[in-house]
């Protein structure tokens, strides 16, 4: 004789028992600690402290550096002056020029005196203010070697000048000795086609009437 209720509950208790042990197995697992789940601490940076930089050369100075140290002081004060004394022509150049008089041994006069030449366009102005750079430039002064990098551009400039100035003054006189024997050439043609006219003219002019020949004289008999 079967027993059916004993049959369900041994069935139950068979299902309880896998269910209880996996709930005692998660209750069982240990807790991750705290630290796991803090960041790591910052690395430690170190301190830079400031090092005060060497002086630099003249020559390993950028461009930009030499040419902003190079418009202070006197060559600012003469490049203002070259500003000045640029639209200056006739009498007031020649004021101007009587009023620096003679620079003597003064750098910065010689240089002024050398900018009003320039502006002349005489060939004997240019070469002189090109012998008054050459002065600054050897000049070994500390007021002028304050000056000698914008007088060697003015000397290299003035140079050029010269030169353009010389090739066109010959190219003048080569033009103008063209011209005078173009216009001898022409006066000769005008002479000899004068002659041709007067050649190819017709003589409308009659011959003059030979005169009649006196009677001979009879033999006397």
């Amino acid at each position: 004789m079967s027993f059916p209720f004993v049959r369900r509950s041994s069935f139950a208790g068979a299902m309880t028992v896998p269910f209880v042990l996996l709930l005692a197995a998660c209750a069982s697992q240990p807790k991750p600690p705290a630290e796991a789940d803090a960041l790591p601490p910052p690395p430690v940076v170190p301190r830079v402290m400031p090092v005060e930089a060497e002086p630099k050369a003249p020559a390993t100075q950028p461009a930009a550096s030499l040419f902003t140290t190079m418009l202070q002081g006197p060559v600012a004060s003469m490049l203002s002056y070259a500003d000045k004394v640029r639209p200056l022509s006739g009498a007031d150049l020649s004021a101007e020029i009587a009023r620096v008089g003679d620079p003597g041994d003064s750098p910065t006069a010689q240089m002024q005196l050398a900018l009003l030449l320039s502006q002349t366009r005489v060939p004997a102005d240019l070469a002189r203010a090109l012998g008054l750079l050459q002065r600054v430039i050897s000049n070994p002064a500390p007021e002028a070697q304050a000056l000698q990098p914008l007088a060697r551009a003015l000397a290299a400039r003035y140079v050029e000048q010269r030169r353009v100035e010389d090739d066109r003054d010959k190219q003048v006189q080569a033009l103008r000795d063209s011209q005078r024997r173009i216009d001898q050439l022409n006066d000769r043609i005008e002479a000899l086609r004068a002659i041709e006219r007067s050649f190819a003219r017709p003589n409308n002019n009659p011959a003059p009437a030979m005169p009649a020949a006196p009677p001979s004289a009879k033999p006397n008999q």
